[in-house]
């Protein structure tokens, strides 16, 4: 068996990462596994792992020769030959409206999403990590194949029995102290920034601020969207860590005790930890009518506070206990619409979906979707 891997531009991540992960470690199949590489990341990928450059024949035939095929975004154009099942996980529960749902569009317009849409009809199965993600991803991709509601593979980890000894690890690693309270700060990335006449990246949040006020017990771990990584290098401040580069987001949710971010789904899979979440929706309006547009309603669904200024986000983070208590409620309700299926054996699912046919999800990890992607409730 051949088994082809793509992960972010090319990278050893995400969905596709956990999966040949937990591939090799159950050891049931005989298979043969090569990863497509960007420019730059060839480095990063484990000892021994078979690699094929992206944009060149190499990689071409590791697609159209695969038996089975794991991306967690678009493929370059290939051809898929009879037999190959191509799983597409994505990476992440939209809040945001994404692909033919967006409101805006990169310059390029249709002929961009005119290609995406062709690597759309190579997908045989398209993961979901939640009934309710489930429907807004199916009608975004026009997909009218199975969307098995398995949980996400990449956030196994997060629920894993040694979570607590990687969390000590990693906090270690980045120099945290016992008893210093981390704050993570994911914002997502903004169209406007990245593409056309928009305004230069900017980060909302006060850094020296929160320095000068919290700088003593607190430390914030600044992680930009891969988009936009080195937007803000050379940060200078005092209690805060550019972790926009560290390999593994996962590690990052580990070590923190609080998530700040805005519409990033990085929300949704923080929320697995029980740890609390203040939403930071500076430019709600500008994003819901200009940019994006919103699957979910920021305000309605969030697991915490919802705050639109600077100040705000400081006093929210300044003590997690007191926050945690008063939005245990919402969180609870958040976590049973959205983390229902994330009880650490997604990766065990969705191999048996793919290496052995007729496996199904057990029902209290899938509630029933209809063909429209609907949920039944």
């Amino acid at each position: 068996m051949k088994v082809a891997y793509y992960s972010f531009g090319g990278r050893y991540a995400d969905n596709p990462r956990a999966l040949h992960q937990r591939m090799l470690a159950r050891g049931d199949v005989d298979a043969e596994h090569v990863w497509l590489a960007g420019p730059g990341h060839a480095g990063t990928f484990p000892a021994g792992t078979a690699t094929a450059a992206l944009g060149t024949p190499q990689a071409l035939s590791a697609l159209e020769s695969a038996d089975l095929v794991v991306a967690d975004n678009h493929l370059p154009a290939w051809r898929k030959r009879p037999g190959t099942t191509y799983l597409q996980t994505w990476h992440g529960t939209p809040l945001k409206r994404i692909h033919r749902d967006a409101l805006s569009t990169q310059p390029e317009g249709e002929e961009v999403m005119a290609r995406l849409d062709d690597d759309v009809t190579r997908w045989d199965l398209l993961l979901a990590p939640s009934a309710a993600a489930a429907v807004p991803l199916r009608a975004a991709f026009r997909f009218d194949g199975p969307v098995p509601v398995t949980g996400y593979p990449r956030n196994d980890v997060l629920s894993s029995p040694a979570a607590a000894a990687r969390r000590a690890e990693v906090r270690a690693a980045l120099g945290l102290e016992e008893g210093r309270t981390a704050v993570l700060y994911a914002p997502t990335w903004r169209d406007d920034d990245r593409f056309g006449d928009g305004p230069d990246f900017r980060l909302a949040l006060d850094l020296q601020r929160f320095s000068q006020r919290l700088g003593a017990s607190h430390a914030l771990l600044l992680r930009l969207h891969y988009l936009v990584p080195d937007a803000l290098r050379g940060v200078d401040v005092p209690g805060v860590l550019d972790v926009s580069r560290h390999p593994d987001v996962n590690d990052l949710y580990l070590a923190a005790d609080v998530l700040v971010t805005d519409y990033s789904s990085a929300m949704f899979d923080f929320a697995i930890t029980g740890k609390p979440i203040v939403s930071f929706v500076y430019d709600f309006e500008h994003y819901r009518d200009v940019l994006r547009g919103f699957y979910f309603d920021p305000y309605e669904i969030a697991a915490g506070p919802v705050v639109r200024g600077s100040e705000e986000v400081l006093d929210a983070v300044a003590d997690p206990g007191a926050l945690r208590a008063r939005f245990a409620g919402r969180y609870a309700r958040f976590r049973e619409r959205f983390c229902h299926a994330e009880d650490g054996r997604a990766a065990d699912r969705v191999l048996d979906l793919v290496l052995r046919p007729g496996t199904r999800v057990p029902a209290k990890v899938a509630p029933a979707v209809t063909a429209r992607g609907e949920g039944l409730r």
